[in-house]
């Protein structure tokens, strides 16, 4: 491990070999790294969480950060405490992974994205830039999600009930969704699905449909040339 100019490095964090750390980046007591883990300039890794009061999610437990082996990081990225990170992911520059984020082996999160709290992404998923994975989501494998696209949560925009849940997108193995997209709170995306850019979904997608429009409807299917075992 070659010692960067500005490093911020607890004692109490684990690092395998032939890490590589930029300039000026802040590793947090917990965090573990594992072999080969590239991290970018001025990048935060096992950020402490902080919430505001009254968030959904106060009183959880957040626990370590977890980067797997070959893990690069962006320059200016944020991981905070508790997040885990498999083999081989990569986090684009100042993208931000919160609290209890899983992202599988081989994923992209693109430049500026974010994987909110409590996410679960699968392997090989591409997030592009400025993605926004609402809490309580789920990626599942191969998963394409294009630049800008979001997902929602809360359909009452914070007037929900006390001990009402949050309620995330599922996203179903390799279904696409174009730059721009919009999301509402619960809907899910069937496997192999793809959304048009710019489409407003507002009800369950289901697999293999082809959708765009605001509202997002349903105008064919995704031929069989397009699927994802024609592109392995």
């Amino acid at each position: 491990m070659a010692q960067a100019p500005g490093l911020v490095l607890s004692p109490e964090a684990t690092v395998g070999r032939d890490v590589v750390f930029g300039a000026h980046v802040v590793v947090h007591p917990g965090v573990e790294l594992g072999d080969g883990v590239v991290v970018g300039d001025h990048a935060v890794l096992g950020k402490p969480v902080r919430l505001a009061p009254g968030s959904a999610v106060a009183g959880r437990e957040a626990g370590a950060l977890r980067v797997g082996a070959g893990a690069v990081i962006g320059a200016g990225a944020v991981l905070n405490a508790g997040a885990e990170l498999a083999t081989g992911v990569v986090v684009g520059d100042q993208a931000y992974v919160r609290e209890r984020a899983v992202v599988g082996e081989g994923s992209l999160v693109g430049r500026g994205a974010t994987v909110d709290c409590d996410v679960t992404v699968g392997a090989r998923v591409k997030l592009q830039t400025n993605v926004y994975i609402t809490a309580f989501s789920v990626v599942e494998d191969d998963v394409f999600v294009g630049p800008c696209a979001m997902t929602t949560n809360d359909d009452t925009m914070n007037r929900l009930a006390p001990g009402t849940p949050l309620r995330g997108a599922t996203l179903r193995r390799a279904c696409r969704v174009g730059g721009g997209a919009v999301l509402t709170p619960g809907v899910e995306v069937g496997e192999e699905a793809f959304v048009a850019a710019g489409a407003v979904v507002t009800r369950d997608v289901p697999a293999r449909a082809v959708v765009w429009g605001v509202p997002a409807r349903v105008v064919r299917e995704v031929p069989d040339e397009q699927l994802l075992e024609r592109w392995r």
